[in-house]
């Protein structure tokens, strides 16, 4: 294990004097705004995927679907105009239920770096937040069905 630096006098002032200065932050206000944004989101996820259902004939299989891209529009609409930000800055961790933060990761990056061009600016910096998670899922994916497979082969 490599060992730890010691801090000298100086660091440790402004370590104390960074302590005494930064803002306290309120946990209890915190989490009752996230919980109240990702419950919105989730209720109202749940009332698009109603209304497909009953509405448009989906089986309720199926309605998730078009409900999640709705979603995710709706996020990378709210990214791009400013929004998305705002109600983050509110919220904090409440904005981040996987689908529409998902959503805005992906957006935000790409509008970020616009100006670099679509293919290397666009295309290329896009994906640097979101593409660990798609690697992650997939090769999840992929594991799960093996583990099915040999499960299935061994049990019957």
């Amino acid at each position: 294990m490599a060992k730890k630096k010691k801090a000298t006098p100086v660091q440790k002032d402004y370590q104390n004097l960074a302590k005494k200065i930064e803002p306290k932050r309120k946990a209890l206000p915190n989490i009752f705004r996230a919980f109240i944004t990702g419950g919105l989101i989730c209720t109202f996820a749940q009332f698009l995927q109603n209304v497909f259902i009953n509405y448009f004939n989906f089986e309720k299989s199926q309605a998730g679907n078009p409900a999640s891209a709705v979603l995710i529009i709706l996020s990378a609409l709210f990214t791009g105009l400013g929004v998305y930000d705002h109600i983050a800055q509110w919220a904090g961790a409440g904005t981040a239920v996987p689908i529409t933060g998902f959503a805005n990761s992906i957006a935000s990056a790409a509008i970020e770096h616009r100006s670099e061009g679509f293919v290397l600016g666009v295309g290329g910096n896009m994906f640097k937040i979101a593409g660990p998670v798609i690697v992650f899922g997939t090769f999840s994916a992929f594991v799960v069905a093996i583990i099915k497979l040999l499960i299935k082969a061994i049990g019957g």
